[in-house]
C-alpha cells in the first residue's frame, strides 16, 4: 500500500535530526550488509532464544533489511509519518518512543519464535515504523492521507485502524509466511501503551503530560 499525507512539517523541517540520522544509518548498514555478504545478520539480526540471541539484538535488528524494497518502504514510512511527530514531540522524546517500539516488537517476536520453534533471525525497522504509524493516527487523527493504490483520501485514524486489522488478519491466517506480522502489531501496541502512559491515562505514571 502506498500513500502520502497532507500537512506541513514546521519545527525542525522535513528532515528533523533523529529521522535524518536514522535514514543515514539504515542506508549505511544496508550497504555494509551487501559488502559483508550479510555476515552482519549473524551478529546483529534478532535470533530466537537459545539460537544465538544476544541482548543488543533487541535494537540492532531494526537497522538490517532484507532487500532494497524492504529498506525503501520502511524508510519512506519512517520519514513520511515520523518527521511530523518528531517536529511535534522533539528529538529526544521521539527517539525514546521509536526505540521502545523497536524493543517491544522484538520481545513479541522472541515470544512467537519460542512458541513456533522459529530458527531464523528477524530483521527490519517495521516494528518501530508501525509504532510511528500508530502515533501518527493518535496525534493527527483527522489529517488526511492520500492513498496511491487506490487513489483516494482517508483520515489517518481510519488508515491506522485499517492497517492494524490487515496485519492482524495476516498474522492469524498464515498468508504471509516469513513476515513478522505479530512484531508489527506489537510495535503498534507498545506505542499505544507508551503514549497512553505519557498522557497519564494508565493507573500508574504521570498525572499530567505534554506528550499529546
Amino acid at each position: 500500500m502506498s500513500y502520502y499525507s497532507y500537512g506541513g512539517f514546521g519545527g525542525f523541517g522535513a528532515f528533523p535530526p533523529v529521522i535524518k540520522n536514522l535514514l543515514i544509518i539504515n542506508v549505511l548498514v544496508f550497504l555494509g550488509q551487501w559488502l559483508a555478504n550479510n555476515i552482519l545478520v549473524t551478529w546483529f539480526g534478532l535470533w530466537p532464544l537459545f539460537r544465538g540471541f544476544q541482548v543488543w539484538q533487541l535494537v540492532s535488528y531494526s537497522f538490517l533489511h532484507g532487500g532494497i524494497g524492504h529498506l525503501f518502504f520502511n524508510m519512506f514510512a519512517l520519514w513520511m509519518f515520523g518527521a511530523q511527530i518528531e517536529n511535534t514531540w522533539g528529538s529526544r522524546r521521539f527517539l525514546i518512543y521509536y526505540g521502545v517500539c523497536v524493543a517491544g516488537a522484538a520481545l513479541a517476536q522472541l515470544a512467537v519464535a519460542s512458541v513456533t520453534g522459529g530458527m531464523y533471525p528477524t530483521i527490519g525497522a517495521s516494528g518501530g515504523v508501525f509504532g510511528i504509524l500508530l502515533a501518527f493516527g493518535m496525534m493527527f487523527p483527522e489529517q488526511r492521507i492520500m492513498l496511491l493504490f487506490p487513489p483516494i483520501p482517508i483520515k489517518a485514524k481510519y488508515f491506522v485502524i485499517g492497517y492494524g486489522v490487515l496485519e492482524l488478519f495476516f498474522a492469524t491466517s498464515g498468508l504471509q509466511p516469513g513476515i513478522a506480522n505479530m512484531a508489527h502489531l506489537a510495535g503498534m501496541a507498545t506505542g499505544f501503551l507508551l503514549i497512553t502512559y505519557w498522557r497519564g491515562k494508565l493507573p500508574f505514571g504521570p498525572r499530567q503530560s505534554d506528550y499529546d
